[in-house]
């Protein structure tokens, strides 16, 4: 892994960097020399996670910024007070509950938080990671996924079961890493997916999984893709243990069109 200190004046924002691996990639990004933003829902769990990275890296660059990624008007206001230019976009918030939920505008709450907010993220973002030279989203997504339900995206004809919400949702954003890098490529954007690892997290637990890896192992292939040299050099990917995989989900050019129309239209 690459891990030059160059990075003097190049920051990263990190969705769901309370968490396990979140917290683990924000302090890796950070003892490189970004300056990183912590995105949480939660700003007491967000302000307490960026001043312990501050801490243990001393890279006094780490700060917290609010954001619900599940509701597009907490992800819109976000950008509208943002300025500069961003060259990393981490999209990894994710949940799983056990029961169907709904956020406040009638969306299940699973594929609101773990694929709308990976697009609304990186279409609010655009214009800041064009402005960022050689930008990346990373979008983390799963070697669990499959599943996904075209016509009933939100489990409001199927029986409801996380584990089941989880592997489509997952499936998707792997879709959606194509859709995207495809879209963002002119703007010199460079947009991949990955498996982060098994580290026993809250997430894990709600899917009855426990976990083997530390959060810095899990943290590694997504961190890999944020700042060494392949993840600059390809686009629309998918890796494991910083290894390119074959994606049969993103190669279906047709399904990948019809999911990201789908999603666009809670966009617009």
């Amino acid at each position: 892994m690459d891990t030059s200190p160059e990075t003097t004046g190049r920051t990263a924002l990190v969705t769901g960097a309370t968490g396990a691996i979140g917290r683990a990639l924000a302090t890796g990004l950070a003892a490189r020399g970004y300056a990183v933003v912590v995105l949480s829902r939660d700003p007491g769990r967000g302000a307490a996670t960026a001043e312990t990275i501050r801490q243990s890296t001393g890279n006094a660059r780490v700060r917290h910024e609010q954001v619900d990624v599940s509701r597009r008007a907490s992800v819109e206001a976000l950008a509208r007070r943002w300025r500069g230019p961003v060259e990393v976009l981490i999209n990894n918030a994710a949940l799983a509950p056990h029961i169907r939920r709904e956020t406040p505008e009638g969306i299940e709450l699973q594929f609101a938080t773990n694929v709308l907010g990976y697009l609304w993220l990186t279409l609010a973002f655009e214009p800041w990671l064009a402005r960022g030279a050689g930008a990346r989203v990373v979008n983390v997504a799963s070697y669990w996924a499959g599943g996904l339900d075209l016509s009933d995206l939100e489990f409001r004809r199927r029986r409801y079961d996380n584990d089941a919400a989880y592997r489509q949702s997952k499936q998707a954003d792997r879709m959606l890493t194509v859709a995207l890098a495809r879209r963002l490529a002119p703007l010199g954007i460079t947009v991949n997916a990955c498996h982060p690892g098994d580290v026993n997290s809250t997430l894990s637990n709600d899917l009855g999984f426990g976990g083997h890896e530390s959060p810095e192992e899990g943290a590694r292939t997504p961190l890999w893709l944020a700042i060494a040299e392949p993840g600059g050099l390809v686009t629309g990917r998918y890796f494991e243990r910083c290894r390119e995989l074959s994606c049969p989900f993103g190669s279906d050019t047709d399904a990948v069109e019809a999911l990201y129309e789908a999603c666009l239209a809670y966009y617009l």
